[in-house]
């Protein structure tokens, strides 16, 4: 008896599953083209439905749309022929997934979309098939061998349907012009949410700024840097311009007579500054890159805000 190579294995699996979905992407056609631009321009909602495996799928697929702007559900294909066709409405679009296309559940949904002229995207492998047969655009899938040949258990062909319905989701992400900012507002909870929360979001505001004038005396400057506790103070010209900035460092490299300095005299020009609708995400980026704890938060040159890399622990962003 040869020994089991769980390696050999995985590697068998994943090299048949690449090569489908290679081949899945160099299908790819007007028909992806028509099925995002039908999805797009839903006034309802898409209505993503399918049997066993491929109602997994759908579901995420669902998932995956609702949380990128597309408003989506999952309806169970055998809870619809009991009363839940009513959830599809005349303005929706239904997405049905089957590899066979033969799934006899989703006969009724079928026949419902075409009594009310609800446009149908059929996902199979089977162009002829009631499925295939049905759908007002059918995005045909790959014949690719299961991963498991011979129980022919769905691996490939689910592959296939995820990797098909995020490519859906991207297209009509990008069409519709979603942002990062929109994508915020689905995710408002966990690290990603707190990535995608703006400076704005997390900033301590003016009363809190440890700001003085270029001409202020360095005692009164170490005041306001002790009192804020922010570790820097910023200074600013007789237009309220952010022009300098003082930390330890410059602490240091004034260290002889440094209290007979100005602030003007100790800072460093043309300080670090982040504005307020940059994301939590990339004032962190901007933190590493450049060594720094604390960044001025600014509008028109103007100091409004201040975030340390603490406000950012405190707020999951690391």
């Amino acid at each position: 008896m040869s020994a089991f190579d769980a390696v050999a294995l995985g590697r068998r699996v994943l090299n048949t599953e690449a090569d489908a979905l290679r081949a899945l992407s160099a299908s790819l056609d007007e028909t992806f083209v028509r099925a995002v631009e039908t999805m797009f321009n839903a006034k309802g909602r898409i209505v993503c439905t399918g049997m066993g495996k491929s109602g997994h799928v759908a579901r995420k697929i669902a998932a995956t749309l609702a949380s990128t702007g597309a408003p989506a559900m999952f309806v169970h294909p055998a809870e619809a022929s009991h009363g839940d066709l009513g959830m599809i409405g005349p303005d929706d679009v239904v997405l049905a997934l089957s590899k066979s296309g033969a799934g006899r559940e989703l006969a009724d949904t079928l026949a419902y979309a075409k009594r009310f002229s609800i446009p149908l995207i059929a996902m199979t492998a089977v162009a002829d098939s009631p499925l295939g047969r049905a759908g007002d655009i059918l995005l045909l899938l790959p014949d690719a061998p299961e991963a498991t040949a011979e129980v022919n258990a769905p691996t490939t062909s689910t592959t296939l349907q995820i990797a098909l319905g995020d490519a859906l989701a991207v297209a009509l992400l990008e069409r519709r012009g979603f942002t990062a900012s929109d994508f915020r507002v689905f995710h408002p909870g966990g690290k990603l949410g707190a990535m995608l929360r703006t400076v704005g979001d997390l900033m301590h505001d003016k009363a809190e700024l440890p700001l003085v004038a270029a001409e202020a005396a360095m005692p009164d400057a170490l005041l306001v840097m002790s009192e804020k506790r922010f570790g820097a103070v910023g200074v600013v010209d007789d237009a309220g311009r952010l022009s300098g900035l003082i930390t330890d460092g410059d602490l240091r490299r004034h260290m002889d007579g440094l209290l007979t300095h100005t602030a003007g005299e100790v800072m460093t020009r043309g300080p670090l500054t982040i504005g307020p609708q940059a994301l939590a995400a990339e004032a962190l980026k901007l933190m590493n890159e450049r060594r720094v704890t604390v960044l001025f938060v600014v509008e028109d040159a103007r100091p409004v805000g201040i975030v340390h890399v603490h406000d950012l622990l405190r707020a999951g962003v690391i």
